[in-house]
């Protein structure tokens, strides 16, 4: 739909200072870096601690942006052919905009909370409903108090359902999420812990989460959770339930699960019905409940329930990138294909594409609600804005709205064609977004294209990366600069993708150890400032070819980098950080060196410093607090030297990131992230609030019947007490796992379950103990995770996180996920 002007100024009920050229809009744009049709888009300016979207207006407005809400007077002129609305609260004004929206429509639509689940039921809904709705629904698990008015500003008069989740973090959030969705079929799935930490009790967080369904006609709920029943019994609506348990209207009389599979006999309002369904984890069959109730409710037939059942599979929830053959990067969204979240790929697509040539393949996008021209003349302009290259349809649809398309396309009519028409060569070097309706079976696609490697996967959530990035961002004082550590590959979590995220996050700068890892990111196309921490001489001529900039920590480092810079005809001031060594006595310049330094300094004109900084060595010891003093003020003494002699400010940096969470007198002008970016926290108070970024796992090679007595691994060091059952698995100390966890020390999970590791561990497998579990060849494992974490691996190991993280082998396939 199309609004004015006059009327974004009415819904959001903000002043219309300066009315510009705009003639409608159709687009809401949140964020700088992401911005399509700007003509017709309309930028929302937050205002937060360590943020302000008013410092992008120009930018935006250079980009044909020319509608902007904003809680700051704009001086006149400043934007000209802007339309300016201003407000108090821009995201309570974003909020009111997409609540007028919803206002425009009456069909059903379907509100989902609970603390766990809400992306799987949306998501296995839409592929059940989808012959009989056109369905509208949240992309991804847009479920917070910006993604909810932007899954919701996507309903479209062709829709006749939507789907919507919605999460909560804090009391009052939910109100304002059930004025946008105003559903009238509710779904509350169960209540948990997640973010429990801002409620009193379960009680209090499911009385909030209920705030949802007070206008819903219907609310589907589990009958499991005696927190979540009684916050909906003051509800005033039809009820329906089910149980795992108990008594209810859709109620789980008796489950059979066997290897793959899980049959379940249930009573729906004391009629008998059996399904079929494709898993065997509680999770799933707790999921599969809830559909089944809602289909119930909706009036299908227990056959066709069991019908439609059968097309789900286990979702992959996140986009993935992966490795493809022939330098290539994939990007694996096969999953689903609709207008909205192709958007949401196409950003990851410009994120990670690294310089690389983009490709997209992308079959029909079915049950849109948009007619089939207007549909792919979207679709082309989305590609255009994202700077696709170019795209491979598949699909009648593709085939017959080719000629739309302004880039260079090849269609297809069915996937078959495609793979029986590939050359793997034809895909070299580029960046690859596969994109497919779940019936167009583009998995196929990628196993086709991905580079070959063993089953052990180190999956690093780029969301998580996120998450933790902005954690210590809101602990920086305002206009404090960022410096991310990303040497070591990354922290092992693969430097090019890890800097393409920050550099898109807009962090200052880089850091990375040798020449070489700054060299591999700028051939990857990262543009950020680098610093390299350990430049040698053999390399300086490589350095400042790639505009590496480096730590100078001796009179040695300097003079070899002066030569350097004589040697290379370099014109002009080359950028440099000085390194003062305070206490760590590793590298850098002792305190009593700066009158020579400044002296050295004055002599060169071809220098400029950038930045001087130090290593606290024990900022992450309260005990050594009284050293991490002094350290602090040689280093203001330092600085105030080196200042006064070169007569110009630079950048003064101390802190890492134990020192970011500790000590806020070291800020200075710029922080040093390294481990933290990671998930790994100082302090066990910090900890929770950090997310896992990085899940190890592995499957299962070989089960074997061990009886009592019989010695399992090299030296005989185990022998079996009692008959037993083990696994193998294909992961062992040349990938990064410690022989100290032999023989019990180590533990991995499968189907939920901790299981030791028997024998001592090899250099390409190890061994454990599955006695207790039910488990097939082929099975996952998990190494480290969410249910082991890498501190408690460590620990067991007799090392650190830093240590375990970089020692994971590079034949160990790194996979990114991103919601």
């Amino acid at each position: 739909m199309k609004y004015s002007i006059p009327e974004i100024a009415e819904h959001t009920q903000g002043q219309l200072v300066q009315n510009g050229t705009s003639p409608f809009i159709t687009q809401l744009c949140l964020d700088s870096r992401k911005v399509f049709l700007a003509s017709e888009s309309v930028f929302f300016a937050f205002k937060g601690k360590n943020h302000d979207g008013h410092r992008h207006l120009n930018e935006l407005y250079q980009k044909g942006v020319r509608t902007f809400v904003v809680e700051l007077e704009i001086p006149k002129d400043t934007l000209p052919e802007a339309s300016i609305i201003l407000v108090q609260d821009s995201l309570a004004a974003l909020q009111k905009l997409v609540a007028a929206h919803r206002n425009n429509f009456s069909i059903s639509v379907i509100g989902i909370t609970g603390s766990n689940g809400k992306t799987v039921v949306k998501e296995w809904l839409n592929v059940m409903l989808a012959d009989d709705y056109s369905i509208a629904r949240s992309p991804r698990s847009y479920n917070s108090q910006t993604g909810v008015p932007l899954s919701v500003w996507n309903l479209d008069q062709g829709h006749t359902l939507a789907i919507f989740e919605a999460g909560i973090s804090l009391s009052g959030e939910m109100e304002k999420l059930e004025k946008i969705i105003r559903p009238n079929i509710g779904i509350f799935i169960n209540v948990g812990d997640a973010h429990l930490e801002n409620f009193e009790s379960k009680q209090l967080l499911a009385i909030e989460k209920a705030k949802l369904f007070k206008h819903c006609k219907v609310l589907i709920s589990s009958a499991d959770y005696p927190a979540m029943t009684s916050a909906v019994a003051t509800l005033n609506n039809e009820q329906i339930t089910w149980s795992m348990h108990g008594l209810a209207d859709l109620r789980l009389i008796q489950r059979i699960t066997t290897s793959d599979r899980t049959l379940i006999e249930c009573s729906w309002k004391g009629l008998e019905c059996n399904f079929d369904l494709n898993f065997t984890d509680d999770a799933s069959v707790e999921n599969s409940m809830c559909c089944i109730a809602v289909l119930f409710y909706l009036g299908y037939s227990s056959s066709r329930i069991q019908q439609l059942l059968q097309r789900l599979a286990q979702i992959a929830m996140r986009l993935e990138v992966i490795s493809g053959a022939g330098n290539a990067v994939i990007l694996n969204d096969s999953y689903n294909s609709d207008i909205h979240s192709l958007e949401i790929a196409l950003d990851f697509l410009s994120q990670q594409a690294h310089g690389k040539i983009k490709t997209v393949i992308i079959s029909d996008i079915e049950q849109s609600g948009w007619p089939a021209d207007r549909l792919y003349a979207r679709v082309n302009e989305l590609m255009v804005s994202k700077g696709v290259n170019s795209v491979i349809g598949i699909g009648a649809g593709m085939v017959e709205y080719n000629s739309i398309y302004s880039m260079q396309i090849e269609t297809y009519f069915d996937t078959d064609s495609f793979l029986n028409a590939i050359k793997l060569d034809s895909f070299y070097n580029r960046a690859i977004l596969v994109k497919g309706a779940r019936n167009f079976k583009f998995e196929r696609i990628v196993s086709a294209l991905q580079e070959q490697s063993h089953d052990t996967v180190l999956e690093v959530n780029l969301n998580a990366l996120s998450h933790n990035l902005n954690y210590f961002r809101s602990k920086l004082k305002p206009g404090v600069k960022l410096m991310v550590m990303v040497k070591a590959f990354g922290y092992g979590s693969g430097a090019k993708e890890v800097a393409g995220l920050l550099e898109f996050n807009k962090i200052d700068y880089l850091a990375v150890a040798y020449v070489d890892e700054g060299v591999a990111l700028r051939e990857a196309g990262i543009s950020l400032p680098i610093m390299v921490m350990n430049a040698e001489r053999s390399s300086l001529d490589t350095l400042i070819r790639y505009r590496l900039e480096p730590e100078i920590y001796s009179f040695r480092s300097y003079l070899n980098f002066v030569e350097a810079l004589k040697r290379v005809d370099y014109q002009g001031q080359y950028p440099i950080h000085i390194k003062c060594d305070t206490g760590m006595h590793r590298l850098g310049f002792m305190t009593s060196d700066v009158q020579q330094l400044t002296g050295e300094l004055s002599k060169s004109t071809r220098l400029k410093v950038v930045s001087a900084f130090t290593h606290l060595a024990a900022a992450d010891e309260p005990q050594h607090d009284e050293f991490t003093a002094k350290q602090l003020e040689q280093f203001d003494h330092f600085c105030l030297q080196l200042e006064k002699s070169i007569d110009y400010k630079f950048i003064r940096h101390t802190s890492n990131t134990a020192a970011i969470q500790r000590f806020a007198n070291a800020q200075y002008d710029m922080v040093r992230l390294g481990i933290g970016l990671y998930g790994v926290a100082a302090f066990a108070q910090d900890q929770q609030h950090l997310q896992s970024v990085g899940k190890l796992k592995t499957v299962i090679s070989q089960i074997k019947n061990i009886k009592k007595g019989e010695s399992i691994g090299y030296g005989r060091s185990y022998i079996a007490a009692n008959n037993m059952i083990t696994a193998t698995i294909p992961l062992g100390y040349a990938d990064g796992l410690r022989r100290s966890l032999s023989n019990g020390v180590g533990e991995v999970i499968i189907h939920g379950k901790r299981c030791p590791i028997v024998g001592r561990v090899c250099m390409d497998m190890m061994m454990i103990d599955i006695s207790h579990i039910k488990a097939t060849e082929g099975d996952e494992v998990i190494i480290f995770g969410t249910e082991i974490s890498l501190i408690e691996l460590a620990h067991k190991s007799g090392t650190i996180a830093y240590e375990l993280l970089t020692s994971i082998s590079s034949r160990v396939k790194r996979v990114y996920l991103s919601e």
